[in-house]
């Protein structure tokens, strides 16, 4: 794999810095607490991984059958190096940068997949997407995403009260880092944030971003 200078963004990335330090503090004892681990030193690297188990069965578009029970990847945002919005003179430039480093980090995502033994048998990667309520934001999601070969499941499951409390201590979490990089407080609506499912498999993650040299 190759090797990166490890570097964080710098204070001036974030408008409350202080706020910024205790959020990532919280967020390295949940990352700790939940084995979610650095596949990469890229500094445009916005992902980290948790490998779990699967809570659901499907089947992938190209054939690719997921178990509940079977191991997967699933992805985290590395909130230090996902790029600040007020940080760039248009929302086209925020854009396109953000692009750039999803490719990066699924690039180095499937090299690392490729080199680690111990995970033959992680054969979808996943997450979820914080969406604003509403089918149109989870459509619009879904669409994105697609992009990169992810498949989005738009049908709502039941979600256990464990579940809901944990996704609402999320949303906190998120709020407080939009806090953090910009000076208007995030609005009230932001904690009923809800959850689009996103898979891919390893074979698609392989074929589409497997022979693409990170930049």
């Amino acid at each position: 794999m190759t090797v990166w200078d490890h570097r964080h963004p710098p204070q001036s990335a974030y408008r409350h810095p202080r706020l910024a330090e205790l959020i990532f503090t919280v967020d390295k004892l949940l990352r700790q607490r939940y084995g979610v681990l650095e596949y990469s030193s890229h500094p445009s690297c916005i992902f980290r991984i948790e490998i779990c188990p699967s809570r659901r069965n499907l089947t992938l578009l190209d054939g690719t059958r997921l178990c509940a029970g079977d191991r997967v990847a699933r992805l985290h945002f590395w909130n230090e190096q996902v790029p600040a919005r007020h940080c760039y003179t248009s929302q086209m430039l925020w854009a396109r940068e953000f692009h750039r480093r999803i490719a990066i980090s699924l690039t180095e995502l499937a090299r690392y997949l490729r080199t680690q033994p111990s995970l033959y048998d992680v054969n979808v990667v996943c997450g979820e997407v914080a969406s604003a309520v509403g089918d149109h934001s989870s459509a619009k999601i879904a669409h994105i995403m697609r992009h990169y070969g992810f498949e989005a499941m738009l049908s709502p499951e039941p979600v256990p009260l464990r579940e809901h409390l944990f996704r609402l201590g999320e949303n906190v979490l998120i709020s407080f880092i939009m806090l953090a990089q910009n000076a208007q407080a995030p609005r009230v609506d932001a904690l009923r944030r809800t959850r689009v499912p996103i898979f891919i498999s390893r074979q698609t993650l392989e074929r589409k971003f497997g022979s693409i040299e990170s930049a």
